[in-house]
């Protein structure tokens, strides 16, 4: 990362903080300086940044440094979009970002920031997560891995006990470091996406193989469902589609919503899961 970059991660980390209902107050220049191992002077240069972006962030001797105004729902949408291309230029965004400002206002930044800060100093983290209408979960600890972005959610890869799982960051009411370590080398992330055809994450592999019309050739063709997929071309147009997933039920789901023109010829047990939700979904529109 160039040292621009850097310095901007680390001002809109200042700000993410600032905004976080966890973080301990008052917050002083000094507390700032440690923490990112930095002078004060480059704190308060940037806090002049900061105010020159247009953001009304000051510090006071009563009450450190704290917000005078709310940020407006677009400037927060920008700088997450910022701060999310700094740590994942990798992934595409689309309307995620806005839904999670609109979802969670200003602490859709602070949970961010503070998930990324945990990340970055591999530090274990505690949560108060919403996990089914108002139950909430309160002070899970967790290791977290990495922020991507899937299926119109943003999401946190976390660890604990060595086993991996995925938290919608929407549902994360609040997040504060324990101040413990851990090693990321106790997980393998590097296949989990690999096989992954839409949002699930897993270590099964499932070898399938479908038959596409050439309306459904036309719109797969140029794209990259999943890694090492095998297109097989026809003259009439229509295409053998073969794969390997981490879930049937995913791709089962996907098959039944495309309608006609897309048949399993493998395997078997994935054919059953397609006619099962089809008949499903009919029953509801029969008497």
């Amino acid at each position: 990362m160039f040292d621009f970059q850097t310095k901007f991660k680390r001002q809109i980390e200042i700000l993410g903080i600032c905004l976080s209902d966890d973080a301990r107050r008052p917050i002083r220049i000094s507390d700032f300086a440690d923490f990112f191992g930095v002078e004060e002077l480059t704190i308060k240069r940037d806090l002049q940044d900061l105010r020159s972006y247009g953001i009304d962030i000051h510090s006071s001797k009563k009450e450190g440094i704290c917000l005078s105004s709310d940020l407006a729902k677009d400037k927060l949408v920008d700088i997450i979009l910022d701060y999310t291309s700094l740590n994942h230029n990798d992934y595409a965004l689309d309307k995620s970002t806005s839904l999670l400002v609109e979802k969670m206002g200003h602490n859709s930044l602070s949970i961010l920031v503070n998930i990324q800060l945990c990340i970055d100093r591999q530090e274990i983290a505690m949560i108060d997560y919403n996990k089914i209408g108002s139950e909430i979960e309160r002070n899970r600890e967790l290791e977290p891995l990495l922020i991507f972005q899937s299926d119109g959610s943003w999401r946190l890869l976390a660890g604990n006990d060595g086993k991996m799982k995925q938290y919608l960051i929407d549902k994360i009411i609040s997040i504060r470091s324990t101040g413990k370590n851990f090693s990321k080398d106790n997980y393998d992330v590097s296949d989990l996406f690999k096989y992954s055809w839409k949002t699930w994450l897993g270590q099964e592999k499932h070898n399938v193989k479908l038959w596409l019309s050439s309306f459904w050739a036309e719109r797969v063709k140029t794209r990259m469902l999943v890694a090492e997929q095998k297109i097989t071309k026809h003259d009439d147009g229509s295409i053998i589609f073969e794969c390997t997933v981490n879930s049937l039920n995913e791709i089962a789901g996907w098959i039944v919503s495309r309608g006609e023109g897309v048949k399993v010829l493998q395997p078997d047990e994935l054919k059953e899961m397609v006619i099962n939700l089809a008949k499903g979904t009919l029953r509801n529109y029969v008497e």
